[in-house]
């Protein structure tokens, strides 16, 4: 499948087969597209927190308006940031890069994020919604079905995956085969509705 039938065909699916497994080097495979996304200076910050103990794939449901993707979907992606991964060895982000390069990233990370808790917050949710579009067209070219979600108590979870204090929950991405189609599409904006040119009037 091509970028852009997997980008039309992919649905927000809700119905999954419960017996479905995903096979380890499917999983891996999946996660390593997903990690080519790109990041801001290339911190790579977001953080995928796999739940594959049944009990705790139920505890989560629990606290996700009983939504049953939790449980059923093959893959459940808990979407996670490291709001601190720009102090956390900034060189390896550069590693490989020429040492000029090396010399003028590091410090403009530095400088970009320290004392700025806004500007840390908004690129782990920037980072997170482009990694879990990812995932969700890569695991649809895969031949899976796929579903994004916030309907769930974050800080339930949090204490649930016992999530660090410097890391944040961005969303969850369910993966599976589906069972149920999608609805139709309830309705789409123009290109006229959403197109400013210039500036806003």
């Amino acid at each position: 499948m091509n970028t852009v039938d997997a980008i039309k065909q992919r649905r927000a699916v809700k119905h999954y087969d419960p017996n479905h497994i995903m096979t380890e080097t499917e999983i891996e495979e999946l996660l390593s597209l997903a990690m080519l996304s790109p990041t801001a200076f290339n911190i790579q910050n977001w953080r995928f927190v796999i739940p594959k103990d049944k009990s705790l794939r139920q505890e989560i449901r629990k606290v996700s308006w009983d939504q049953a993707q939790v449980t059923d979907a093959s893959l459940f992606v808990i979407l996670c940031a490291d709001l601190k991964s720009w102090e956390k060895e900034p060189t390896r982000y550069w590693h490989n890069a020429p040492e000029p390069i090396q010399e003028f990233m590091i410090p403009a990370i530095d400088q970009y994020y320290r004392n700025k808790d806004q500007v840390q917050r908004d690129e782990a949710m920037r980072s997170c919604g482009i990694v879990a579009q990812t995932l969700m067209l890569a695991g649809k070219e895969m031949g899976y079905d796929s579903c994004p979600m916030d309907g769930f108590d974050f800080d339930a979870v949090a204490k649930l995956i016992n999530l660090p204090k410097d890391h944040v929950i961005t969303m969850f991405v369910a993966i599976g085969k589906g069972t149920k189609k999608a609805r139709p599409k309830p309705g789409r904006l123009s290109l006229n509705d959403v197109v400013i040119t210039d500036r806003f009037v």
